[in-house]
């Protein structure tokens, strides 16, 4: 039996205080304070109200004391700090000054919100840069929000992160107990998708997942690339991307060491995955991996950028403003991504 996150989380744990002052925190952002972010961070810090390695809260102080009263529950002892080298084992936390927006209200999109979740984000994220922190997890952040705050060309935490570090080769990959999924693309429309398979754009994510996989503690990973159209594209009678793009885009990579299978056809691929024959599935477009990864396990489902020069794992879902403020929000997903990080950081990717 696979063990549950949270035993995850405490079993990554160092076994003496003294180890841990060896140990950098890993940040957590709370997201944007009208959706569930703050929820779910309060539940997993009553879940884990002083964890052995050190976890430093990011964001406004005022979202997770409204999560909290809304929850009725007590908060456990958080070390506030507003200098990064005054953090202590256990809980800290860096509250950023926003004050409650006089028009706060929970479910709906506004700037403020934004303005606070992005400016959590690019805190955790310079901060990792700068070597002060091992990893951040991000809660989610709403894109209306964002760009209602003025942050037109970030249409996600992936772009935020990728204008902060300089870089261009970025990837989303989707973990559940039992499968891990990379995204060709996940910001763009079916067709402007389909339009991105190329053997350029295929190989290059290829490179991308082998390097960074193998740095993540998981040499030599098994990658499998999956079919655009259905059953592979029969041959050219149903497309040609797969013979034209993907295939030769295969064949580069084996060229270069990786061990890569594909294409495959996209209605089996996910289901050999899980059976242990792939490391990891390279989906084409946004919904071909999200809805395997949701289906497979939705609650306990994880995401972790590709690309950075940090580990930045997140919750692999959304704000969820239909139900902020009701107390049903499930911080699995939450949890699952903070064990996520830290076994990353620890080298140890095969262990999720």
């Amino acid at each position: 039996m696979r063990p549950s996150p949270l035993s995850q989380v405490n079993a990554m744990q160092p076994q003496s205080a003294g180890q841990n002052k060896a140990l950098k925190a890993i940040a957590i952002t709370l997201g944007d304070p009208a959706g569930i972010g703050p929820e779910v961070v309060v539940k997993t810090l009553l879940l884990h109200p002083q964890p052995l390695h050190p976890w430093l809260l990011i964001g406004s102080l005022w979202s997770l004391e409204m999560a909290a009263a809304m929850l009725n529950v007590t908060l456990p002892k958080i070390h506030m700090v507003s200098d990064l080298a005054d953090m202590g084992d256990g809980l800290n936390m860096l509250d950023l000054g926003q004050a409650c927006p006089q028009d706060f209200a929970l479910g709906q999109v506004q700037a403020a919100c934004g303005e606070a979740a992005v400016a959590a984000v690019e805190y955790a994220a310079k901060a990792c840069i700068a070597g002060q922190v091992a990893a951040m997890v991000t809660a989610p952040i709403n894109k209306e929000a964002i760009h209602a705050a003025g942050y037109v060309n970030d249409i996600g935490h992936q772009e935020i992160l990728a204008r902060l570090a300089g870089v261009e080769r970025t990837a989303t990959m989707l973990m559940t107990p039992g499968l891990k999924v990379v995204h060709l693309s996940t910001h763009k429309s079916l067709i402007k998708a389909a339009q991105y398979v190329t053997q350029d754009t295929v190989f290059t994510k290829l490179e991308l997942i082998h390097e960074t996989l193998s740095a993540w503690g998981l040499p030599q990973p098994r990658i499998a690339v999956a079919a655009l159209n259905p059953h592979g594209g029969e041959g050219g009678l149903l497309g040609r991307e797969e013979i034209d793009a993907i295939a030769p885009a295969v064949v580069q990579a084996q060229g270069e060491g990786f061990t890569v299978s594909g294409p495959l056809p996209a209605d089996s691929i996910f289901n050999r995955a899980i059976d242990g024959e792939f490391d990891v599935v390279l989906a084409l477009y946004h919904d071909q991996g999200h809805i395997a990864i949701k289906v497979h396990n939705f609650h306990e489902s994880t995401t972790a950028t590709l690309g950075i020069p940090f580990v930045r794992t997140s919750v692999d879902h959304g704000t969820a403003f239909d139900i902020a403020g009701d107390g049903k929000a499930d911080a699995r997903g939450l949890v699952a991504a903070i064990a996520a990080a830290q076994a990353i950081v620890s080298k140890n990717l095969a262990s999720l």
